[in-house]
């Protein structure tokens, strides 16, 4: 696990991005993913140098670029998933580090990213995927990014407590969307030949309990394979580490640590000498594909190892997404106070 996250610090730019690789894309999701896994190693200014350098990109409606390369803007739409997974980041650097002062100069951050996200929620309960260039919310939506928002918004509570600053508005929205991931199937566009719909309300803790038992069961043949890890799209030959990764924090959540630990033994062929790893394989081919060693797919791997072993102090975060604190009740350590500096622009 050194050695992985030593290869994701290797990519991180001297500003503090955190691409795919060094000279490669950036995107909002993937770098705070990466910057978790690098709190998990140790690498705690590594993490924050990513996430302040997404604060410096972040626009005045709360939203990132989908895409930057060399700290330019190369795809500008706005999605909504992009726009709220700091809070996740910010929340797990508390857990890990109680560092007040981090904390405290990306809550304003964090929270410019939720409101947006709020504002794209649609009638049903699911937020729009993206927003239109007249300022609406796309009236299509996606299970997974909707997931993952849904973690995002609970995350993004418990910092509000912490920030003494309570937001009534993300806790509705997270009722209304937890409820429409639950019992509302029509409200998300049909993408369920890929994996992460199938297990991702899973892993953010939208479906618990014997549901997420079931549902996991349900397509288990469908996705898994084998001695070689999880699937990323049913209908194609090609496993991929990062599902995979994400597959065992969802087994983890539904009480299969077993099945979780299979799992990522399974995809330790696509790792690399340096503790990197290849995104996936095409097995019909023994072909690695694309030939690229991503810090996301690193990322999963540290953070599905860190829930397993119940050892990192953030390591709950995706082990049981029920210890969430509930909101109104969390406090700086010794203290009911909020953090200093709160609420600066």
């Amino acid at each position: 696990m050194r050695r992985t996250v030593a290869s994701i610090a290797a990519e991180q730019g001297a500003d503090g991005s955190l691409p795919w690789f060094r000279g490669g894309q950036l995107d909002p999701w993937d770098s705070v993913e990466a910057a978790m896994a690098l709190d998990v190693g140790g690498e705690h200014e590594r993490a924050v140098a990513a996430y302040r350098w997404l604060a410096g990109r972040q626009r005045p409606d709360g939203s990132w670029a989908a895409e930057y390369r060399g700290g330019a803007e190369t795809s500008p739409a706005v999605e909504s998933n992009h726009a709220g997974y700091l809070a996740v980041g910010v929340w797990h650097s508390w857990l890990t580090t109680r560092d007040e002062a981090v904390v405290s100069g990306l809550w304003p951050v964090v929270r410019r990213g939720l409101d947006l996200v709020v504002r794209m929620q649609l009638d049903s309960g699911a937020v729009g995927w993206a927003m239109r260039p007249d300022g609406t919310p796309d009236d299509t939506a996606l299970l997974t990014g909707n997931a993952s928002l849904f973690q995002a918004l609970r995350c993004g509570i418990a910092l509000a407590g912490l920030a003494g600053e309570p937001q009534p508005d993300w806790e509705l929205a997270v009722t209304g969307l937890g409820t429409a991931l639950r019992t509302d199937p029509a409200a998300f566009a049909d993408r369920s030949r890929y994996s992460m719909d199938w297990y991702y309300p899973v892993l953010a803790g939208a479906v618990t309990g014997e549901a997420a038992r079931a549902r996991l069961a349900a397509d288990w043949d469908r996705f898994v394979v084998p001695g070689l890890g999880t699937r990323c799209v049913a209908d194609h030959p090609w496993v991929t580490g990062a599902e995979t990764c994400e597959l065992a924090l969802a087994l983890v959540v539904a009480g299969q640590p077993e099945a979780a630990r299979e799992q990522v033994a399974a995809m330790q062929h696509l790792r690399h000498d340096d503790g990197s790893y290849w995104t996936g394989l095409v097995y019909a081919d023994d072909a690695r594909w694309p030939v690229e060693r991503p810090t996301w797919t690193a990322a999963a791997v540290v953070l599905a190892v860190d829930a397993l072993a119940g050892t990192g102090p953030a390591s709950g975060l995706f082990a049981d997404p029920a210890a969430l604190p509930a909101p109104g009740t969390v406090d700086t350590p010794g203290s009911a106070a909020p953090l200093p500096g709160r609420g600066q622009p």
